[in-house]
């Protein structure tokens, strides 16, 4: 049976979500572990895996002079998104955390409008309101001290706008696997000395929770995204990247007994709902 580019690439788009779906749990199953720790585990994964790729095809990791300042931008808005996202992941339910994180192509269509002077239709204009409607039923505004994660997780999202706008604007220019070497390269080095200065010694569940639970989950989100923009275009398959608001949800509900109140299942239905909408034009406009 011969299994088309589109049917690989929604398979690896899952394979993504249930990766990040793995990586989430594990940053609220380790409380104890501060922020920085899991960050650098993280990172620690994906640099060695990315480096040894590279080492495998015998790729170079320099980079044209040009466009050293855009691989560290990238790198570094990635780096502090990432550390918003923990952040967020461990004080907000699984599932807002992730509604709020997948605004980020909100934020690429806005600044790849802005700064890569990209065109935006009238329906997608609709799209962006509807969106950020749905951050209004998520984050519910108030001038309470518990509205400081869901105010994170969007800061999260933003900065992932940013990141991503510059990887579409390497394209071409740097390859993937070097973007990330670079990105979990200043992640690891940075977090390094911030870990250590209130480094907590991890037992053996936490550990194991560090390296497969965080790390190779992570890793297994990344290359799992990787692969199914490889097989497939964005416009066939990004779609199925918001069934980790779904996942979450259930893994709220199954293991930790949470579920997401009221107003955040309308913002996160709205946030759905025009993802579908956005992805049904998007392939009309093709």
């Amino acid at each position: 049976m011969v299994v088309s580019d589109k049917t690989k690439g929604i398979f690896w788009m899952l394979v993504s979500v249930l990766g990040f779906t793995f990586m989430g749990i594990a940053v609220k199953y380790l409380p104890r572990i501060p922020t920085y720790e899991k960050v650098f585990f993280r990172n620690s994964v994906s640099f060695i895996t990315s480096a040894y790729i590279l080492y495998r095809k015998k790729e170079s990791i320099k980079v044209a002079k040009q466009n050293i300042p855009f691989v560290f931008g990238r790198s570094f808005f990635g780096f502090v998104g990432m550390v918003a996202n923990f952040y967020a992941l461990e004080n907000l339910t699984m599932a807002e955390a992730n509604m709020l994180n997948k605004l980020s192509p909100v934020f690429v269509t806005i600044c790849a409008c802005i700064f890569l002077k990209e065109k935006v239709d009238k329906k997608q204009v609709i799209g962006i309101i509807l969106m950020l409607i749905a951050v209004v039923f998520v984050i519910k505004p108030s001038f309470s001290p518990e509205v400081i994660p869901s105010l994170v997780g969007l800061f999260s999202a933003i900065l992932a706008g940013f990141s991503y706008t510059i990887i579409r604007y390497l394209y071409g220019k740097v390859k993937a696997e070097i973007n990330v070497f670079y990105f979990s390269l200043l992640s690891v080095i940075c977090t390094f000395p911030l870990m250590m200065l209130n480094f907590i010694k991890p037992n053996l569940f936490e550990t194991f929770m560090l390296i497969v639970g965080i790390g190779v989950s992570a890793a297994m989100g990344q290359f799992g995204l990787t692969y199914a923009y490889t097989f497939a275009p964005a416009s066939e398959v990004s779609i199925y990247n918001y069934v980790i608001i779904i996942t979450s949800m259930l893994m709220d509900y199954i293991l930790f007994s949470t579920i997401p109140d009221l107003f955040s299942f309308i913002g996160g239905f709205i946030i759905m709902a025009t993802a579908i909408y956005l992805y049904l034009h998007n392939k009309k406009k093709e």
